[in-house]
Parts: C-alpha cells; structure tokens; sequence
C-alpha cells in the first residue's frame, strides 16, 4: 500500500528529529592532538656494517640529518620524531653488535654512524636475528614506530635464505651461539606494533623478505614485495587471497635500494609518512563511539563493507553473481524508506548544502528488490548480498546488520555525506571537464516492511561495481603513490583540495577509492564540529592536517587555481580562490538509485517525462519495462500503459490509476523545499558565505 503525501512527509520529518537527536546523544570525540599524536614516530634504522656496507653506511651518514628534517616537515613540525640505530656483523666479530638507543639529537645520531666502520664477516650470511633482537629491546615509546633494514644478506639458519644459493656455518634454525630463530621475533616486532621495511640490496634476502611478508600479510593488509624479488609473484597470490584491508594495520613494504643511494632519503620518509597514516586510522577508530574500529575490506568487485573481517563462520556465496539465471536472487524484500535527491543541482545548490544540512534533500523510498539469500561478503557488523530492484537491470549490493547495528539516523547521515561529495564533484566535474570528472555512488536506506529479527532492521542499497578496485587517498593523509603520473589519480587528490578550497575551509572530502571514476564511501572532515557528527571518519580540523601533510599540488591543482597550502594549516590563516564560474551544463541522473553524474548535452529526454534527465544506462529501461494495467477508479473499465521503471526510478510504486485520476499529489515529498521552509523556518536561511562572513577580494579566515 502506497505511503499517503503526508505520511511521507511526517516520516521525513521524524527522520531529521531522529538525526538530532543521535547527534545530541553523542559526547565530543577525543581527536584533539591527534595528529601531533600518531605522526610522532620512533624510527629505528637496523644495518648490516660487514665489510660490503661500506657505501650505505655512508650514504646514511650523509643523509640523516636530511632525512630527520624532511620527516618533521613532512608532519608540519608539529611532530616528534627519535632515531636509534642498531648494528650488526657476524658472530666471529667483536662487537658484533652495536646500539644507539631512541634519542631526538640528529647530530647525535650522525656521530654515531660516524664511529662505525664496514669490516668483518664471515660466511655470507649475518647476525641478522641478534640485531632485530636488540631493535626490539630498544625504548620505543611513540605510537607510530618504523624499522628501516638495510641488509645484503639474510640471516644463518636456512629458514630465512634462497636454497642452495651459500654456505652457513649454522645451517640448523636455532643452532647460531645466540639460539634464536625467526618466528619469536616476528610475532613481537607484531605485537609492539612496529612498521618494517626492507632496503634491497640484492637477491640474497629475497627469501628473508617473503618470509617477513607472510607474517605481516596474514596479519594487515597492503604489505608489498619488491617486483625484483624472486618471490614476488608468490607473494601477489597472497595478497590477492588476503582478507584485510589496506586502511589499517602495520605495513610491510620492501623497497630497491639501488647503487647510488639517491633514493634513501625518499623511501625513509614515504615509509614513515605511511606507517603514520596507518597508525592514525587505528589511533581514531579506537576513539570511535559506535563500536569497533571500521576497516575497509577490499573486493574487486564490492563496495567496501566498512567493517573488520568476521571469524564467525557465516558461508559466503563463493561464485560469481549469476544475474540472468531466473530464480537465483531468491529473496524478496518489500521495503520503505530514504533517499538523496541529488538530481537537481543549480547554480547556489552547493553553497545551500554547505550552509545546512537541512538544505542536502531526502525522498521517500518504496521498493520491491530481489537478492541473494547467501551473502557473498561481510563485516563484523554487516553482510553483503547481490541485488536487484524488480523494474530494472541495474545490478545492486544490499548490505544488512547481522546484529544491533547503527540507527537509521547514522545511515542517514552518510547519504547526506554522499549527496554533498556527489555535488562538490558536479561542480569539480565542469570545471575539469569529462576526461577527469569524478563521480560518487548513491547509497539508499530501507527497512522492510514486515517484521524481522533483530539486527536486520537497516540496511542499505548501492550499485554494484565490478571492476579493479583502486584507493587513493584516506582520511589519515595516505596518498597512492603507485599511479602518481595516472591522470585519474592526480584528479582524485585534486578533488580533495578542491572541496577544502570551494568551501574555504569548511570542508574536506578524503578517503576515495573505487572503480575507474566511480567512488565510494568518502569521509568529510569538517570545521564546525557539530556537522556530520555521527561520522566516524570525520576527524575535523585534525584531518585537514593529515591531508595537507603528505598532498603535493599537481598541474590540475594549479589549474583551478587552488590557494590554500600546508604552511596555511599551520598558521591558521588561508587564502582562497574567491570566484568560481556557475554550473549549468552537468546534471545527475533522474534515477534516484543511480544518480550518475552526466553531462547535459548528453544525457537522454522524452517529453514523455519533461524535465527528467537519463543515463545511458537507465534511458533504455524506462520503455522495456513498460506494462499495461487496469485502472482501478471508478468508472467505466479502462487500461493505462505505465512505465514501471520510472516510477521505481522515483522511489514510487507504480500507480493503480491512470493518469486521468491519478492523485496530483507526488509521492517524492522532499525535505529542504517549500514544504520544509514552511514548516520549520519563518525567515530566509542565510547563504553559506554568508554565514562565514565573506568579505574582500581575496579572503583571509583563521581556523
């Protein structure tokens, strides 16, 4: 049964009330000095100083004192950073091991690496393990803690070396004078925490390496082997297998140090910047109120559920989705509930959504979806299961609650989140133009209409995306460097400063991944902490810093004449492109489950249905999915052709009568328009710059 105009509109209201009210409920989130916090490191540098290392232990030397400086630049000087070297040679020499613990003295540190000399060794292989066990002894003390391994050799013992490749004089695991084997060791380097990358000298530690890696794999996401190592493509199985998330967790990366040493410098700092912004997604997910920290799980073929990877034994769907075979989505759901209406956007739209959350737009939902009972992935909190909405094609994920879960309210929250990245990216889009515009998905909350258990009771809806799923950047200031000279890379950082510098400093949209331009699941920092509240990635002015610390401006940056910089963050006071031209020429989808972002020459038009603009995708549709039905007002027996994806399209169920007697009335009440300013406010809201107190030429504002 169809919602009546007015009890579409009273649930629209009750919705917002509900926000409010979660929003009060929640106390303020400890995130100040974060930043200082989780960029304060402690790196320790761990060298093999026998006779062949001559060269690097020089090249260190040379660039210690570099390499501090631009750690601490790269952490707007706000940080504190401590260095300690350990250095290891064979058993046969005396000493075999030498230490500086954790000190904040750069010249301290080059006197020590001054005192060392390249000598010894025996046999090829090292006192490896006796050094990684005095770096393991040191006084670590900061949240972020690095291990940079300089080594040309792997250990004795020949667990850790490529077979049959040297001669050991303790060939045994455990039979070198200190007893020690590899497994204790890895297992603490785990358990304090502690970043580790390897500087490859040679195919000597190849093997060394992948056993690291399988360590560090099985226990975070993201770990790398360098492409030159034997075993890199072992490795990729691996890491295509693994079901962690890059966001969080230690890193392990190993990296070709090469002859010339030029490169030292650039891979200690990228180590530690990244280790950093690891540490900072753990660090504000512990400070989350709603629950267990929210990792991402990466599928080349899923929108990320935002959830740490569940060991409760729930079957998964293993094979690949079979969406024309009839009767495999076999689950019907008939739900209700809210939308963002994103498809008109005019030329003061995105200021009015900035200005207020009352401005960013819901509709009424109802739907019939048929999906798969066996969800194909899940979360701690969430599962995922294939979908499909009955008027339409299009291919969607339902995602639902196993148990408790988040309120509608916090669902509701992330559509506005959404409506507001999909309108800063209409806006980017125009100025950029098609080869680099960007797009975000929309994201529908439901709940069914009959009773269900516990647990089940919110769930979202969102397209299904297939393809190679890419992140480039999060809200913790990690930064994809693997593609940096890939335009679509370069666009999505530029979009993110975009959003900071449109908004002047209000706010800015991080965390983008996703497929080709599509992007799903963005975070917003924001300025004024009582805006999107209930986000848990929202880290306000603490993410503006761990943005501006690792983003480097590229040419499309300087293109649209983006201002604010870094040492700005610093100071506080910001200068901002002031004019900006007006958006008139790119709409969204009228599909309110889709809303793809087109351009309007373009996009599809029928004047049977004036005003509405269609993707490629949805424009078909709305003829194949044409039906007649039977007029059910009184009167003589007459029949009507209605198209049933448009009216799905619009969140609407497809009418009984036909247009003659249909109620004029639309079911799409929305929030924000006549309606709302009518029932909620007696004056004109002011404009968004004008709440900021715009003024001058070119804008100066201290945060």
């Amino acid at each position: 049964m169809e919602l009546s105009p007015t009890e579409a509109k009273f649930r629209i209201l009750q919705l917002r009330d509900d926000e409010r009210a979660a929003s009060a409920e929640l106390p303020p989130r400890p995130i100040t000095g974060l930043f200082k916090a989780v960029c304060s490191t402690d790196l320790l540098f761990l060298i093999d100083t026998t006779g062949s290392m001559s060269r690097h232990i020089n090249a260190a030397k040379t660039q210690v004192k570099s390499i501090i400086k631009d750690i601490r630049a790269s952490f707007l000087n706000q940080a504190d950073v401590r260095i300690a070297v350990v250095a290891y040679k064979d058993h046969s020499d005396k000493p075999n091991i030498q230490f500086l613990d954790f000190t904040s003295s750069a010249t301290r540190v080059r006197w020590f690496l001054g005192q060392l000399t390249a000598c010894g060794g025996g046999d090829p292989p090292e006192d490896v393990l006796g050094g990684l066990r005095q770096a393991l002894n040191a006084t670590w003390m900061h949240q972020t803690r690095c291990i940079i391994h300089i080594a040309d050799a792997p250990p004795h013992g020949r667990a850790l070396q490529v077979p049959c490749e040297m001669t050991d004089a303790y060939p045994e695991p455990g039979s070198e004078p200190h007893g020690l084997t590899h497994q204790p060791l890895l297992k603490l380097m785990l358990r304090l925490n502690i970043n580790y990358a390897l500087l490859r000298i040679n195919r000597s530690t190849d093997f060394m390496a992948f056993t690291f890696f399988e360590a560090y794999a099985a226990a975070s996401g993201g770990c790398k082997l360098h492409k030159a190592n034997m075993f890199y493509k072992r490795a990729c199985v691996l890491t295509e297998d693994s079901k962690h998330s890059v966001r969080a967790g230690l890193l392990f990366e190993e990296f070709e140090l090469g002859t010339t040493f030029n490169a030292l410098q650039h891979l200690v700092v990228k180590m530690v910047t990244t280790s950093a912004s690891r540490t900072a997604v753990r660090s504000s997910s512990s400070t989350s109120r709603m629950g267990k920290a929210a990792n991402r799980k990466l599928d080349t073929n899923l929108t990320a559920i935002e959830e740490d990877e569940d060991v409760d034994g729930l079957q998964l769907e293993l094979i690949p989705p079979k969406w024309e075979v009839p009767g495999w989505l076999n689950e019907m759901l008939n739900v209700e509930g809210f939308s963002p209406d994103v498809v008109v956007h005019g030329a003061g739209t995105l200021n009015d959504m900035m200005a207020h959350d009352d401005n960013i737009k819901m509709s009424i939902t109802e739907l019939s979806i048929r999906k798969r009972l066996r969800p194909f992935a899940q979360g701690t909190l969430r599962v995922a299961s294939y979908a499909r909405t009955t008027a339409s094609t299009n291919q969607f994920v339902v995602k639902s609650f196993k148990r408790g879960g988040k309120r509608l309210a916090h669902l509701a929250e992330g559509m506005r989140c959404q409506a507001l990245c999909k309108a800063f990216a209409l806006e980017f889009n125009s100025l950029v133009g098609e080869k680099l515009s960007v797009d975000f998905i929309v994201t529908t909350c439901l709940k069914r209409k009959s009773v269900i258990p516990s647990g089940e009771e919110c769930i979202s809806l969102e397209p299904f995306i297939e393809g190679t799923y890419v992140k480039y950047n999060n809200n913790c200031g990690y930064v994809n460097e693997d593609s940096t000279h890939n335009e679509f890379n370069k666009a999505a950082q530029a979009f993110s400063h975009f959003t900071f510098e449109r908004s002047q400093g209000s706010f800015l949209v991080s965390d983008l991944q996703g497929v080709g331009r599509l992007l799903t699941d963005p975070a917003i920092h924001t300025l004024d902490p009582e805006r999107f509240k209930l986000a848990e990635t929202n880290l306000g002015k603490e993410g503006f810093k761990f943005f501006f610390a690792t983003h480097v401006c590229n040419d499309i940056c300087s293109k649209l004449g983006l201002k604010s910089k870094a040492s700005m963050v610093v100071s506080g006071r910001f200068k901002f492109r002031e004019r900006w031209p007006s958006v008139d020429d790119i709409v969204c989808c009228s599909n309110k489950l889709c809303g793809m972002i087109v351009r309007l020459a373009s996009a599809h038009k029928s004047d049977n249905w004036p005003g509405y603009h269609w993707c490629y995708t949805c424009w078909p549709q709305l003829f194949s999915f044409m039906s007649k039905r039977i007029c059910v007002a009184p009167g003589p027996h007459h029949e009507f052709v209605a198209s049933e994806f448009f009216h799905e399209s619009q969140g609407q169920l497809t009418p009984r009568k036909c247009p003659k007697h249909r109620e004029t009335v639309s079911m799409a009440v929305e929030i924000g328009g006549s309606n709302w300013d009518g029932l909620k406010f007696e004056k004109k809201k002011k404009s968004f710059f004008e709440l900021r107190q715009r003024g001058g030429k070119e804008r100066c504002c201290g945060l």
